[in-house]
């Protein structure tokens, strides 16, 4: 087997209306991904190959996806035989969210709420600095009150209490600024309240007053 095939997993058993940066957040952590090749069939399930820098990260992630649960479907993950032109057998879903939305991004309700973020923020952007406490399924960032705020849902319970703890008051920073940031627990009362930026040590937001309650 060449060290190509080596590298790359199959993953099969995918929601019909999978993104592309969906398969990224679930095998990101493993190793330094060199491409993803997603297929959508006119049926789901759908099925990827993921090509890795490296033969070991294929395998670790592997062990670590192989019967993974997304969103309701139970993947398959293997090592790649044949090359992507193969043609792998779908398996069935093993059962289906009927939460879902047609072509949205995942949801959960483990979200937090970022605060302080500069202008020049990205949902990507947030995305890379959010996951650095777990998985990501989604991220937004929106102007409210006058401030950019961010929305980050992870795929458990334990990864957002560990992302309140590990990100808040840490230094965001991307190509173009940084700013302190406060990450707290999404709730529907603080989303209603005016969000003006909290403890942003970035120029253009420094004039605004941390209103959040103790």
């Amino acid at each position: 087997m060449g060290r190509r095939n080596s590298c790359t997993i199959y993953v099969g058993n995918l929601p019909g209306d999978i993104r592309e940066r969906e398969v990224e957040d679930l095998f990101y952590k493993y190793g330094r991904i060199v491409d993803i090749d997603l297929k959508i069939p006119p049926r789901p399930p759908g099925y990827a190959f993921v090509e890795f820098e490296d033969p070991r990260d294929a395998d670790d992630a592997i062990y670590g996806r192989d019967g993974y649960t997304f969103d309701g479907y139970r993947l398959r993950v293997e090592l790649a035989h044949g090359g992507r032109g193969q043609s792998y057998s779908h398996d069935p879903p093993r059962s289906f969210s009927s939460g879902r939305r047609g072509g949205a991004s995942r949801r959960s309700e483990y979200r937090v709420m970022v605060d302080g973020l500069p202008s020049s923020a990205s949902w990507q952007d947030l995305k890379d600095h959010m996951r650095r406490a777990g998985d990501v399924c989604f991220s937004d960032v929106y102007r409210e009150a006058g401030a950019i705020v961010g929305i980050v849902d992870y795929t458990n319970y334990d990864d957002m209490k560990y992302a309140i703890r590990k990100l808040d008051d840490t230094e965001f920073r991307n190509a173009f600024s940084r700013a302190y940031i406060r990450v707290r627990e999404y709730n529907a009362r603080s989303r209603s309240r005016s969000l003006s930026v909290s403890y942003s040590r970035s120029r253009s937001y420094s004039r605004y007053l941390n209103l959040f309650s103790s």
